[in-house]
């Protein structure tokens, strides 16, 4: 009888610890699970991007600029712009107002969309703006259509020419500090980029990394002039100031002039023009830079396309673009038109 007991309590003994290795077990990957889900429905880990007085492509905003959009509804196959837009907030619904500015006229063209939280869409440009060239704004606003402070805005676009030029170029963001104040009878509001309501914006813009033409680069630079009125029309670029460096140092001066908001300089034998020319001071084999900026000191964004038709049997040879450099910085004053959107929530 005590036999069968001390066997009885030795098998109690051993379910008693396995039951409790297996509970030990069973807690902690709960634990894990529960440790998983708070850090996907709490604050994300580090600090939140504070605004820092320059537009980025590296981080979120309430202001964003796609530096150039373009599509040829005959061949969207190979020449469209795909771009989307993401709204990073966990928490908090957004109102996008867009607006389609042409690189020719200067003529914005708008619409306004809903976000939730976390939630992200994606356009193409051939079918909301078909055959035409330019650059894209989008501005984080309320229900009744105000600017608003909601840094966490990102875009992206994946563009590409019949030229064979194309590139994925993040949009710039600007954060929002102090919106402008609206009332009820608003029907415009002012966005100013001065440092205290909204970042400032760049005005030296920079093209690192120029290859030579001789090797059977083509390298293309949009330039484009933003701010102004979007219900009326954006300003012209007017004069620009150049310097091309080539990798001895030396500086070569340029100069152009546009009555578009949006310009384009092809690097060639005879644009643009400098003494020597761009084939002489970029020979074969070797590379430049590019400084440029307004006469007048105003707001310029841009980027840089590559495009090598050696590109399949060159080592050496890349196809490819991204956002041109910024080095200085100044203001800037945009408005935009106030309506009443249909997001509710916001």
């Amino acid at each position: 009888m005590t036999g069968r007991n001390e066997m009885g309590n030795r098998q109690l003994r051993k379910n008693t610890n396995w039951n409790s290795r297996h509970l030990s077990v069973l807690l902690s990957v709960v634990a894990t699970l529960l440790l998983l889900s708070g850090n996907g429905m709490g604050a994300d880990p580090g600090v939140q991007y504070p605004p820092d007085g320059m537009a980025s492509d590296q981080k979120p905003g309430s202001v964003l600029f796609f530096n150039v959009y373009t599509s040829d509804a005959t061949s969207a196959s190979s020449q469209n712009t795909k771009f989307s837009i993401t709204n990073t907030s966990p928490t908090r619904a957004v109102a996008v107002h867009l607006f389609f500015v042409d690189g020719a006229s200067g003529s914005p063209a708008d619409f306004i969309f809903c976000l939730t939280a976390s939630q992200t869409i994606s356009f193409e440009s051939v079918e909301l703006d078909p055959n035409t060239e330019g650059y894209i704004v989008a501005v984080a606003v309320s229900s009744a259509g105000a600017p608003i402070l909601h840094n966490h805005l990102i875009g992206e676009s994946f563009v590409k020419f019949n030229s064979g030029h194309r590139a994925g170029l993040g949009a710039v963001a600007v954060a929002a500090m102090v919106p402008p104040v609206t009332t009820p009878a608003s029907v415009m509001a002012d966005l100013n980029f001065n440092g205290i309501n909204y970042e400032q914006m760049p005005s030296v813009l920079a093209v690192d990394n120029l290859p030579s033409r001789i090797n059977n680069n083509d390298t293309m630079v949009i330039v484009n002039r933003p701010g102004g009125d979007m219900a009326a029309g954006v300003p012209e670029i007017g004069y620009i100031f150049g310097l091309l460096y080539n990798d001895t140092e030396n500086a070569y001066s340029f100069n152009a002039n546009s009555s578009r908001c949006q310009m384009r300089i092809n690097f060639t034998s005879t644009t643009p023009r400098t003494v020597p020319r761009f084939t002489s001071v970029v020979p074969d084999g070797r590379t430049g830079w590019v400084k440029l900026y307004g006469v007048t000191n105003v707001a310029l964004l841009g980027s840089v396309f590559n495009y090598s038709s050696g590109v399949s049997g060159v080592p050496n040879a890349f196809t490819g673009g991204h956002n041109l450099h910024s080095l200085r910085r100044t203001d800037m004053t945009m408005s935009i038109p106030v309506y009443p959107t249909r997001c509710f929530g916001v």
